[in-house]
């Protein structure tokens, strides 16, 4: 397989499977649902506007900059991938380029079109293309479900201002979208050198008069 398709294929899936996910939560989930699948992995549906664990800004301004600034880096991580496949880089790198992108839109299609293909009812499941719906383009909502409270219990109290506190280890939410940033990150970490190879310097020669 060249290494084109190895990242076309990657991303179709992952975007594919992204927006699977989601959209079967939003349409069989009321929002806040949750179900235990073990006692340390849980689905449970929250939204929002799209920054990184939960954090807003800026209201409805800020929201429509951030969805701007990641169509913006999409199209620089686009260039960036297509640079490393004239490259021949490492299988990995690939892979870990493309599910950063695919990460990166998955999310972006939550916050352009969501708004407008869906309702948003408050105490039943969400309906997809209704007939009316008072949601707008670019003002959409990520959806996140996956839930790792891997630990939960009260800090000692050496610990400097959180000690004596409950406390839950993972207690950020997330989709699969962030994970293949995630995902994708490690890989570059792993396969630095092939990711950011460093330019030899080239020697020069003195010819003695």
């Amino acid at each position: 397989m060249s290494k084109k398709a190895l990242a076309i294929l990657t991303i179709l899936i992952a975007i594919v499977l992204d927006q699977v996910i989601k959209i079967y939560v939003k349409t069989h989930f009321i929002l806040g649902e949750e179900v235990l699948v073990f006692d340390w992995f849980r689905i449970h549906f929250v939204e929002n506007n799209g920054m990184a664990m939960g954090f807003e800004f800026g209201g409805k301004t800020g929201k429509l900059f951030l969805t701007l600034f990641r169509i913006v880096a999409v199209g620089l991580i686009i260039y960036w991938l297509s640079n490393n496949i004239k490259r021949k880089v490492h299988n990995a790198v690939i892979i870990g380029i493309s599910l950063i992108f695919s990460g990166a839109v998955g999310n972006i299609i939550d916050s352009v079109f969501y708004g407008v293909i869906f309702d948003h009812p408050k105490h039943s499941v969400a309906t997809l293309f209704p007939e009316t719906t008072d949601g707008e383009f670019f003002y959409g909502k990520v959806v996140d479900m996956f839930y790792f409270p891997i630990w939960e219990g009260i800090l000692p109290d050496w610990i400097p201002f959180v000690g004596g506190e409950m406390y839950t280890f993972f207690q950020y939410i997330f989709n699969p979208a962030d994970s293949y940033i995630t995902i994708g990150v490690a890989l570059l970490f792993i396969f630095s050198k092939q990711a950011f190879p460093k330019e030899e310097k080239k020697e020069t020669k003195t010819v003695d008069a």
